[in-house]
């Protein structure tokens, strides 16, 4: 998935070290030499149109319903479809989308004024009723959409006007808002809607929404296939391209050739293994940008031989992260000190090394560990770790856990799953059970760092372990009814201290995001904002 999602989400991301920046929209170059680059939110603009451009997805997306999308490969896709009332910007900003203006005019309340003029894909016109019935779904058990949580404090969604929305709380919450930029905010045709019934977002099926892209077709296990959309809004995210189609290839060699060869134009979340080769090949260009993920060990049993805060700390110190970033991402990353990357904190970027300074540098210490684990009593019990080929990154860093799991005493087991069923685990608690620890990209959707850290409260859909603590609990409410970001952040910082003391999620490693373009090609933003961002209408000829 994703956010998050900010979410706990997988699909490892190419790693490449950010050793000089805090910031997530941060342009510093870093290091020196041939292998240096430098992150950035825009790779160069386009220089004229194109007729059409082929990009590669690592998997095909299991859905296109907003309200179940949560993971990379639909939302990669959805960006360029589907709208929200706020649009969050390559560089991380949040700015208005389908909403002109937002207003609070009280804790318990939330306005949207639309935006007039705004056509779906079969040309009607949108209308609060299509907003309200779009939220109201997430909102609805029925859908089951794994957004449904960012609504928990929403006792009512009404139209007020013609072009008016009102949301109205049962308690202060300044995420909910921030979150109209990502799926949660995702409007679809009422009407369209109650016509597809169940068949809406499935292969083979449509879906009706404002974006600069209408899907045209849907060939199940072999592309998606989106035509430009002549009545959009936006002249500004005009497309400059006419038809974009994807195709998915799991395995991360065959990816890459595609690449080389030209087959595709281009793609995210560029395999890490691949990164020197493609860089150095002159078929194209490798741009680093802004990224809200790092990878993690989320905790999925904690009635199990990690419900022990002695023994997460014991498996958190047997990590050689260094080791690890270097089998995993060609040796160069940074060792992650907090399940939140550094890059999550964009809401005031300032402020990220000062935070950071304030935590604990991860330990390496096999003999600490070990010692940990048997004051624990849990030498020779067992971790159920669970793996796929869905990217080589996951079976890596799985190898290197059980390796560090058993030099501790740890009977750290892998196992293997299918790269569909590896995506269920974070849509489907079926999918958890029997299986103790999973490797994960946790991402925010949005500028703020509370939105990652809203899915470790008691009971939050991503929070896929059911761990569970009071006093972090209470720390959410005040940092979400915070209206004033400074204090936000601050509060968010206590959050961070308490994951880091508790260990829910075991932080491994984070890097920026990447895309390959290839030669006759530009114009794509370069990072995770790309998953809400209309970026193919930026991509045009590059000569």
């Amino acid at each position: 998935m994703r956010t998050p999602r900010l979410g706990l989400l997988l699909a490892v991301t190419a790693a490449l070290a950010v050793t000089t920046t805090a910031c997530s929209g941060a342009t510093k170059p870093t290091g020196t030499g041939p292998g240096a680059y430098t992150v950035t939110p825009l790779s160069p603009p386009a220089k004229g149109p194109l007729p059409s451009l082929t990009w590669s997805l690592y998997a095909e997306p299991y859905t296109l319903d907003y309200a179940q999308a949560f993971d990379y490969p639909p939302n990669t896709v959805l960006a360029n479809v589907c709208e929200q009332l706020l649009r969050v910007t390559p560089d991380l900003k949040i700015e208005p989308g389908l909403a002109v203006k937002w207003e609070n005019p009280d804790p318990g309340t939330w306005v949207y004024t639309l935006r007039p003029g705004v056509t779906f894909h079969d040309g009607t016109v949108m209308t609060a009723d299509d907003v309200v019935a779009s939220l109201k779904r997430q909102m609805d058990p029925a859908t089951g959409s794994p957004w449904g949580s960012a609504f928990k404090n929403v006792k009512a969604v009404e139209k007020t006007g013609p072009l008016q929305v009102t949301l109205r709380l049962t308690r202060p919450d300044m995420l909910l808002n921030e979150l109209m930029a990502a799926s949660p905010g995702t409007i679809e045709s009422a009407a369209y809607l109650a016509k597809a019934g169940k068949e809406y977002g499935v292969p083979g099926g449509k879906v009706n929404c404002t974006g600069p892209y209408a899907l045209e077709k849907w060939q199940q296990g072999e592309s998606i296939t989106l035509r430009k959309h002549p009545g959009y809004w936006d002249k500004k995210l005009t497309p400059k391209t006419d038809t974009v189609r994807f195709t998915f290839v799991e395995d991360s060699a065959a990816r890459t050739n595609t690449f080389l060869s030209g087959t595709a134009d281009g793609g995210y979340m560029v395999p890490s293994t691949s990164l020197a080769q493609l860089r150095a090949s002159g078929k194209g260009t490798v741009h680093f940008g802004p990224n809200t993920a790092a990878a993690n060990l989320a905790v999925l049993n904690f009635h199990g031989t990690l419900g022990d805060l002695k023994v997460r700390k014991a498996l958190s110190m047997a990590l050689d992260r260094k080791n690890i970033i270097k089998a995993a991402a060609g040796g160069v990353g940074v060792p992650a000190k907090a399940p939140a990357a550094r890059g999550a904190w964009a809401l005031l970027p300032e402020r990220t090394e000062g935070y950071f300074k304030e935590l604990p540098e991860p330990v390496y210490d096999v003999a600490a560990a070990k010692a940990l684990v048997e004051e624990a009593g849990a030498t020779g019990k067992p971790v159920t770790l669970v793996t796929s080929t869905l990217a080589p990154e996951i079976s890596v860093v799985a190898n290197a856990v059980q390796a560090a799991g058993r030099q501790i005493g740890l009977d750290v087991r892998l196992k293997a799953v299918a790269p569909e069923a590896y995506s269920s685990i974070f849509v489907d608690p079926n999918a958890r059970k029997g299986l103790d620890l999973v490797i994960t990209n946790g991402y925010d959707n949005t500028p703020d760092p509370l939105e990652f850290y809203q899915y470790l409260r008691t009971g939050d859909f991503g929070n896929y372990g059911n761990w569970s603590d009071p006093v972090y609990d209470a720390a959410f409410d005040r940092a979400n009814g915070a209206y004033d970001p400074g204090a936000r952040s601050d509060l968010t910082q206590e959050l961070q201290k308490i994951a880091v003391r508790e260990l829910p999620v075991i932080p491994v490693y984070e890097a920026p995001y990447s895309v390959f373009l290839g030669s006759r090609v530009t114009g794509a933003p370069t990072g995770i904002a790309q998953l809400y961002y209309p970026w193919a209408a930026t991509i045009g000829a590059a000569r």
